[in-house]
């Protein structure tokens, strides 16, 4: 029998909804699948999360931590320059499409679409991890921007946010079409853009006339 306090039971809980949920959505993932995908009893959930909705927002803090993880030893981090580090994380973006579609996708883009109406804590929680990601991109970009002497009439947390957007509606393509070469084509078009951006910035610095005191 297996016990309730089994040490890894949580852990598998939450890595087979990482796995399920972004294979069917929360909305079709039920206590009872988790439970299978983990190997786990119905017991045994239930000791540690009080409800399928519970899980949920453990599952995206979950999600927050091992990407946060996996982001921060991404090699576009060495770059000494920090619009290199910019484009450099959406080239990973690009370069991470790999293998099936759960495999790329987002958990928490993926549940919020089926719960921010309905399940506030995990709206809240989906909010949090995507928000907290965009927030490492905006540092980067703030200093990109701090280096180049720029003052755009945009910040570099809706330039952050942007990122994401794209991102997220890069996976909604790619689900609906079953073709992952027109998510890479919308990262390959949001490089352009922030290469455009910073370039055409870079152009009206340079032309700035000097104010008279």
């Amino acid at each position: 029998m297996e016990s309730h306090d089994k040490p890894d039971a949580r852990s598998a809980l939450l890595s087979a909804a990482l796995r399920v949920i972004r294979t069917q959505g929360y909305s079709a993932t039920s206590v009872d699948t988790l439970c299978r995908a983990a190997g786990v009893t119905k017991g045994a959930f239930f000791h540690h999360f009080a409800s399928k909705e519970a899980l949920a927002v453990a599952a995206a803090q979950h999600w927050a931590i091992t990407t946060d993880a996996f982001f921060a030893a991404a090699p576009y981090h060495a770059h000494p320059d920090a619009l290199d580090r910019v484009l450099g994380y959406i080239d990973f973006r690009r370069a991470i499409l790999q293998g099936e579609l759960p495999d790329y996708t987002c958990l928490v883009g993926t549940m919020v679409q089926e719960t921010y109406a309905t399940a506030p804590a995990i709206r809240d929680a989906c909010a949090a991890s995507i928000t907290g990601h965009a927030a490492r991109v905006e540092a980067d970009i703030a200093a990109a921007m701090a280096d180049r002497g720029l003052r755009p009439g945009w910040t570099a947390r809706s330039l952050a946010l942007h990122t994401q957007a794209v991102l997220q509606g890069a996976f909604i393509l790619a689900k609906a079409t079953g073709d992952v070469t027109v998510a890479a084509d919308s990262i390959g078009h949001l490089r352009r853009y922030v290469e455009l951006l910073f370039s055409q910035d870079d152009a009206a610095a340079d032309h700035t006339p000097e104010r008279r005191s």
